[in-house]
């Protein structure tokens, strides 16, 4: 028997590994609007290039730029880098034999054990969503929490523009917020969304509902998006109440390692079923400048 056949034993096939993530940014959570990236090693590193002030210059015929007016354009790069997750699932014999689904107890590593198999990992993934969710906006390496000190989320790495509320959400701390994003990013406002909690959408949205006209009343009785100065609210499930973000939804990025592995054990003594799902993920901004972090929200 070789390593690599070990190594293999428990992976998920290609198809399922894409379900999976599917599932999984399929929720209706954050995860559903930035940016995934599948990584195939635990680190990647994402190029950026651009051009961050003028390269034009006054022409003179017959004359080249003088070395200093030349323009070069700004390189750098961000790192994502992944921690191992793991979720551990335990089901009686009884489950998956009395279940409608069926399910067979003599475990294939390739395939599992039939018949609920598929709706146990589409139910792993949904928990998983608001999880990963939570993660990528509240994870601190300070945290005291284990879970939360994996890695830092989008709200503790976005300190380039802050605002602080001091106050209920209002369509002044919206203001307050596109003001305070450089204006080079604001080209295209209709791309950008607030990320507020479902409170704060909620708050804001009574607000809108509150003025006696057409839009106060759809506002009032629909589910419609809210539009605050050029941009979508998005109501976001594990955002804190005291905190918001806008920017480009695509400037947040979420990796997942492909390498995503399900495995299965019995334990005949308690006769048990056991699934424990591990893979390795990472968050980060592209363009810390590109984010607004609203602050000190209150309820």
């Amino acid at each position: 028997l070789a390593l690599a056949d070990l190594a293999a034993a428990g992976k998920l096939n290609p198809e399922q590994t894409d379900r999976f993530i599917r599932t999984l940014i399929d929720q209706p959570t954050l995860l559903r609007r930035v940016r995934t990236k599948a990584m195939s090693a635990p680190q990647m590193k994402i190029n950026k290039i651009g051009f961050g002030s003028r390269i034009l210059r006054p022409a003179v015929e017959s004359t080249a730029l003088a070395v200093g007016d030349r323009a070069k354009p700004d390189l750098s790069q961000i790192q994502l880098d992944t921690n191992e997750v793991i979720a551990e699932v335990r089901i009686p014999y009884a489950v998956l034999e009395d279940n409608i689904e069926g399910g067979n107890v003599n475990v294939d590593p390739q395939n599992g054990a039939g018949g609920m198999h598929q709706t146990i990992v589409d139910l792993i993934a949904e928990r998983a969503a608001l999880d990963l969710e939570e993660l990528g906006i509240l994870g601190d390496t300070a945290s005291a929490d284990p879970y939360l000190k994996l890695q830092d989320g989008f709200l503790k790495r976005a300190t380039a523009n802050v605002v602080n509320a001091a106050g209920v959400i209002s369509k002044d701390v919206i203001k307050a917020g596109v003001k305070a994003m450089p204006d080079k990013y604001l080209r295209n406002r209709a791309a950008m969304l607030h990320f507020l909690s479902t409170d704060n959408e909620t708050d804001l949205r009574d607000q809108y509902a509150s003025r006696q006209t057409a839009l106060g009343d759809a506002h009032l009785q629909s589910a419609n998006r809210i539009m605050v100065f050029g941009s979508n609210v998005e109501p976001t499930a594990l955002m804190p109440t005291a905190n918001g973000l806008l920017t480009e939804p695509i400037n947040l990025i979420f990796s997942i390692q492909h390498d995503i592995m399900i495995e299965y054990d019995k334990d005949i003594r308690t006769r048990e079923f056991i699934i424990v799902l591990t893979s390795r993920v990472a968050f980060q901004i592209e363009e810390v400048n590109a984010v607004v972090k609203y602050s000190g929200i209150t309820p």
